[in-house]
């Protein structure tokens, strides 16, 4: 796991006209995000959207999402 150290050495190479995005990015992984109500319904809108859902079909679901997740995070991002 890199240090806040090795992280603010990265960041110094990043490109200026990149520093929104990587700021927004940033942003993003924070979780002490206040949510707006709007935003807030939205998410509330999926409570209980599984619970049709088989067991079997919930668990395959479940493995197919880690499974796509370690795909899609097992690499660097270059911005």
């Amino acid at each position: 796991m890199p240090t806040i150290n090795a992280i603010l050495k990265e960041l110094k190479n990043v490109p200026v006209n990149k520093l929104e995005d990587l700021y927004s990015i940033i942003h993003s992984l924070q979780t002490n995000n206040k949510k707006s109500g709007a935003q807030k319904q939205e998410i509330l809108s999926f409570a209980g959207a599984f619970g049709a859902m088989t067991k079997r079909d919930y668990h395959n679901f479940v493995k197919h999402t880690r499974q796509a997740r370690e795909k899609l995070f097992d690499h660097n991002i270059e911005l």
